[in-house]
């Protein structure tokens, strides 16, 4: 049977922000938000010539030399679950190969993939690293064009099978950065993600599509006080500012 082909949107081949160690990062095209924020916006459609095509076996000769100096590799979009079967492929290839056998095999999701896509992929995958746009409905809404009802799905699914490496909060001034929102989602993760790693990142303006460039980028002070806000319910020790 032959395997999926993947579709690609960039290779970095070394990465220190996309999990832990020095990682190769592949950005998948395509994803099922659309969000405000987006860093990589062109990552969002499915379709267009930026992106290439390729097989299993051309994206693990590209890694197999990079190997000795790695820790894993993380797989990023777009939405990488939107190719879960291209994923699979390829985690079950990275552990099989004698060269990339010892790598760890890290997701970077937004959340929105049902029980069958976690089913697939969760017995290739050694993390997640999970973004949790907003824990209100309607903010969440407001940030992404979609409902957060299959984030928190993701999150109780992936703390259960103890595959949850982080959780990502990207705050947003005017959405999701004030003192009340920032504290109940500590106490949320608090109460259903216990001793999971939080990564409170503030917006910035860079990379992003025009109407979010008004955004104010939020000071030091104030992102060390969103840090404060979700660390209080977390424990400050597991909070990561950036």
């Amino acid at each position: 049977m032959s395997r999926p082909l993947g579709l690609l949107a960039d290779v970095v081949p070394f990465s220190w922000v996309d999990g832990p160690g020095n990682r190769c990062a592949v950005f998948l095209q395509g994803c099922n938000l659309d969000c405000l924020a987006c860093h990589n916006p062109h990552t969002m459609p499915r379709q267009t010539a930026r992106a290439r095509e390729v097989t299993v076996e051309e994206l693990l000769d590209e890694v197999r030399p990079l190997a000795p100096y790695l820790s894993g590799v993380t797989v990023s979009g777009g939405e990488a679950t939107l190719q879960a079967e291209f994923v699979a492929a390829w985690f079950a290839a990275l552990r099989d190969d004698p060269a990339t056998a010892r790598l760890t095999r890290f997701i970077d999701s937004n959340g929105c993939a049902d029980s069958a896509t976690w089913d697939l992929l969760l017995p290739l995958t050694d993390g997640v690293m999970l973004d949790l746009k907003a824990l209100d409905v309607e903010t969440h809404e407001a940030l992404t064009h979609r409902s957060n009802a299959p984030v928190l799905m993701s999150l109780r699914r992936l703390v259960h099978e103890r595959k949850l490496a982080e959780v990502r909060l990207l705050v947003v001034p005017g959405y999701n950065d004030d003192e009340d929102t920032l504290r109940d989602t500590g106490e949320y993760l608090a109460d259903n993600a216990p001793g999971v790693p939080v990564r409170v990142i503030g917006f910035r303006a860079h990379g992003v599509r025009a109407a979010a460039r008004q955004i104010h980028e939020p000071t030091a002070e104030e992102r060390a006080s969103y840090g404060e806000w979700v660390g209080a319910a977390v424990g400050r020790q597991l909070v990561t500012l950036v």
